[in-house]
Protein backbone atom coordinates (compact mmCIF):
# COMPACT_ATOMS: atom_id res chain seq x y z
CA UNK A 1 0.00 0.00 0.00
CA UNK A 2 1.00 3.59 -0.64
CA UNK A 3 0.24 6.40 1.52
CA UNK A 4 -1.35 8.99 -0.01
CA UNK A 5 -0.37 13.03 1.11
CA UNK A 6 -2.51 14.86 -1.53
CA UNK A 7 -6.14 13.32 -0.90
CA UNK A 8 -7.98 15.62 1.86
CA UNK A 9 -11.05 15.09 3.63
CA UNK A 10 -13.91 17.50 4.41
CA UNK A 11 -16.43 16.90 7.43
CA UNK A 12 -15.63 13.58 8.26
CA UNK A 13 -18.11 12.04 10.45
CA UNK A 14 -14.93 10.03 11.67
CA UNK A 15 -11.31 9.38 11.87
CA UNK A 16 -9.72 8.05 8.82
CA UNK A 17 -6.33 7.52 9.99
CA UNK A 18 -3.75 7.21 7.74
CA UNK A 19 -4.93 6.89 4.01
CA UNK A 20 -3.53 4.68 1.82
CA UNK A 21 -4.24 3.53 -1.64
CA UNK A 22 -3.40 -0.07 -3.38
CA UNK A 23 -0.54 0.41 -6.28
CA UNK A 24 -3.43 -0.11 -8.55
CA UNK A 25 -5.36 3.16 -7.81
CA UNK A 26 -1.95 4.78 -7.09
CA UNK A 27 -0.61 3.99 -10.41
CA UNK A 28 -3.94 5.09 -12.44
CA UNK A 29 -4.52 8.41 -10.36
CA UNK A 30 -1.04 9.34 -10.91
CA UNK A 31 -1.87 8.83 -15.09
CA UNK A 32 -5.55 9.89 -15.27
CA UNK A 33 -6.14 13.29 -13.27
CA UNK A 34 -10.23 12.23 -13.94
CA UNK A 35 -9.86 9.11 -11.75
CA UNK A 36 -7.93 10.80 -9.02
CA UNK A 37 -10.78 13.51 -8.76
CA UNK A 38 -13.24 10.52 -8.70
CA UNK A 39 -10.85 8.76 -5.89
CA UNK A 40 -11.09 12.08 -4.05
CA UNK A 41 -14.73 12.71 -4.30
CA UNK A 42 -15.35 9.02 -3.51
CA UNK A 43 -13.37 9.42 -0.21
CA UNK A 44 -15.12 12.35 0.70
CA UNK A 45 -18.71 10.95 0.15
CA UNK A 46 -16.92 7.95 2.57
CA UNK A 47 -15.88 10.18 5.26
CA UNK A 48 -19.62 12.03 5.38
CA UNK A 49 -21.26 8.52 5.96
CA UNK A 50 -22.38 8.49 2.24
CA UNK A 51 -21.32 4.50 1.50
CA UNK A 52 -22.10 4.68 -2.57
CA UNK A 53 -22.44 1.23 -4.43
CA UNK A 54 -23.27 -0.81 -1.63
CA UNK A 55 -26.95 -2.52 -0.94
CA UNK A 56 -29.36 -1.36 1.68
CA UNK A 57 -27.62 -4.13 4.04
CA UNK A 58 -24.67 -2.97 3.85
CA UNK A 59 -25.33 0.40 4.36
CA UNK A 60 -27.04 -0.44 7.24
CA UNK A 61 -23.90 -2.38 8.22
CA UNK A 62 -21.97 0.82 8.27
CA UNK A 63 -24.15 3.43 9.86
CA UNK A 64 -24.06 0.78 13.00
CA UNK A 65 -20.38 0.76 12.65
CA UNK A 66 -20.17 4.33 13.14
CA UNK A 67 -21.42 3.31 16.25
CA UNK A 68 -19.62 0.68 17.16
CA UNK A 69 -16.20 1.38 15.58
CA UNK A 70 -16.10 -1.86 13.93
CA UNK A 71 -14.74 -1.91 9.94
CA UNK A 72 -16.63 0.52 6.97
CA UNK A 73 -17.10 -0.17 3.71
CA UNK A 74 -17.79 1.64 0.76
CA UNK A 75 -17.85 1.24 -2.78
CA UNK A 76 -18.30 3.62 -5.58
CA UNK A 77 -18.76 3.09 -9.31
CA UNK A 78 -17.75 5.28 -12.11
CA UNK A 79 -17.64 3.39 -15.82
CA UNK A 80 -15.51 5.84 -17.00
CA UNK A 81 -12.43 4.14 -15.53
CA UNK A 82 -12.49 0.33 -16.32
CA UNK A 83 -9.74 -1.62 -14.73
CA UNK A 84 -10.16 -5.27 -16.08
CA UNK A 85 -13.67 -4.98 -16.71
CA UNK A 86 -14.24 -3.43 -13.18
CA UNK A 87 -15.35 0.03 -12.77
CA UNK A 88 -15.45 0.42 -8.95
CA UNK A 89 -13.13 1.29 -5.89
CA UNK A 90 -13.70 0.35 -2.02
CA UNK A 91 -12.59 2.22 0.44
CA UNK A 92 -12.26 0.52 3.45
CA UNK A 93 -11.86 2.17 6.78
CA UNK A 94 -10.23 -0.19 9.46
CA UNK A 95 -12.23 -0.89 13.18
CA UNK A 96 -9.51 1.23 14.92
CA UNK A 97 -10.04 4.08 12.59
CA UNK A 98 -6.40 3.94 12.37
CA UNK A 99 -5.92 3.82 8.20
CA UNK A 100 -8.11 4.28 5.12
CA UNK A 101 -7.18 2.17 2.44
CA UNK A 102 -8.24 2.70 -1.34
CA UNK A 103 -8.76 -0.34 -3.78
CA UNK A 104 -9.49 -1.92 -6.34
CA UNK A 105 -11.97 -5.00 -5.69
CA UNK A 106 -9.79 -7.77 -7.35
CA UNK A 107 -6.63 -6.16 -5.41
CA UNK A 108 -8.36 -7.04 -1.63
Amino acid sequence: MITIDTLFVINAVFNTGQIVASRGVYDLACQNPDFAWFVQESLNCHVKGEWGDVGDEDKETNDQALKQDTRLLSAYNDDRFPKNGVATIWIITEADRSATTILFPDEY
